[in-house]
C-alpha cells in the first residue's frame, strides 16, 4: 500500500511526545511489511499536494496545520483515515468540562473531516466511545493500546526485575494538567512516601519509576490512553489513579510486568493489521 502519514511534527522534529513516539512505531512497523510511506508535516500539505496523490492512501494524526481547503479536498476526494491521539472534534480539544464528556453541537468541529474518514482511530475504549457520543459518525475504531519499540519493551522487561523500594513515583511536570501537586496531595493525606520524577532521557525516567513500588497520576483532562501508566504497569509498580485515563479501562489493564508487555508486543501486529484492513475495505 502507498501510504502518505500526515501529522503536525514528527520524531525528527525533535518531539517525543507519546503521539509522535506511537506514529513512529507505526510507520516503521508498517515499511517492514513493505508498505510505502511518506511523511508530510501538515502545515507542508497543499491542494496540489492532496490533488496530484489521490492514488494513496492517507492516514492523518495531528492536524493544526493543516487548512480548511485542503481539509475539504481531503474529506472530498481522498481515501484516508484520522489517527486520533486527542479530542480535535471539539474547539476545546477535551471533553473533561462537559457532563458525561458530551460538547454542546456549536462546541463540534471539523465534523465532516471525520465523517468521510474511513476509520477515525482511537487510543481506547474510553477514547473511542467519547469520540462516538460527540461525533456519532460510526466510524470509530478503538484500537485498545500504544506501540512501542521492541527494544523498548524488552528494556522494561529487565527494570520490571528491579527490587523496589518503598516510595511512589510521581512525574515532575509543569503542565497544569498533569496535576503534579494532586498527586503529591493524596501521597501526604495517605501519608505514603513519594519522590519525584523526571529526566529528559525516557530510558533513565522508566529506571527512576521501576525503582519504586508505585505511581500517582490523578491528570486533569481525559486522556485517551496515558503511556507512561502503562509503562507503569509493565514496570511491575502499583498504579494509583482515576476514571479519565483510557488505559484504565481496558481488560489488559489488570496485567502487569512481563504479562502485560507481551500484550504490547502482541499490539505491534494487531494495530497495524487493524488500520490497514480498514483503509483497504
Amino acid at each position: 500500500m502507498d501510504l502518505i502519514f500526515i501529522a503536525d511534527v514528527f520524531v525528527e522534529n525533535g518531539i517525543l511526545g507519546g503521539g509522535e513516539l506511537n506514529n513512529d512505531e507505526f510507520i516503521k512497523i508498517v515499511e517492514e511489511q513493505g508498505n510505502r510511506v511518506q511523511k508530510i508535516n501538515s502545515q507542508h500539505v497543499t491542494l496540489d499536494v492532496v490533488k496530484n496523490n489521490l492514488d494513496k492512501t492517507y492516514i492523518i494524526s495531528n492536524f493544526l496545520g493543516l487548512s480548511e481547503e485542503v481539509k475539504r479536498e481531503i474529506a472530498s476526494s481522498a481515501k484516508y483515515g484520522i489517527y486520533e491521539h486527542d479530542h480535535k472534534y471539539l474547539k476545546t480539544r477535551d471533553p473533561s468540562g462537559y457532563e458525561n464528556y458530551k460538547a454542546p453541537q456549536e462546541h463540534v468541529i471539523n465534523w465532516g473531516f471525520y465523517q468521510n474518514a474511513k476509520g477515525v482511530f482511537c487510543q481506547s475504549e474510553l477514547h473511542a466511545n467519547v469520540a462516538e457520543r460527540n461525533l456519532n459518525t460510526g466510524n470509530v475504531i478503538s484500537l485498545g493500546g500504544n506501540l512501542w519499540s521492541l527494544e523498548i519493551l524488552e528494556h522494561i522487561r529487565e527494570l520490571s526485575k528491579t527490587n523496589k523500594e518503598n516510595f511512589y513515583s510521581i512525574m515532575e511536570s509543569e503542565i497544569d494538567h498533569k496535576n503534579t501537586g494532586g498527586a503529591i496531595r493524596w501521597c501526604k493525606y495517605k501519608e505514603k512516601p513519594y519522590k519525584l520524577i523526571r529526566s529528559k532521557d525516557y530510558k533513565s525516567f522508566l529506571e527512576m519509576m521501576a525503582k519504586n513500588e508505585g505511581f500517582v497520576f490523578f491528570p486533569e483532562t481525559l486522556e485517551t490512553l496515558s503511556r507512561v501508566v502503562v509503562e507503569a504497569r509493565m514496570l511491575n509498580c502499583k498504579v494509583v489513579t482515576h476514571d479519565k485515563l483510557g488505559a484504565a479501562g481496558e481488560e489488559w489493564f489488570k496485567l502487569k510486568g512481563p504479562e502485560l508487555i507481551d500484550v504490547m508486543i502482541s499490539k505491534r501486529s494487531e494495530i497495524p493489521k487493524l488500520v490497514l484492513e480498514t483503509l483497504a475495505s
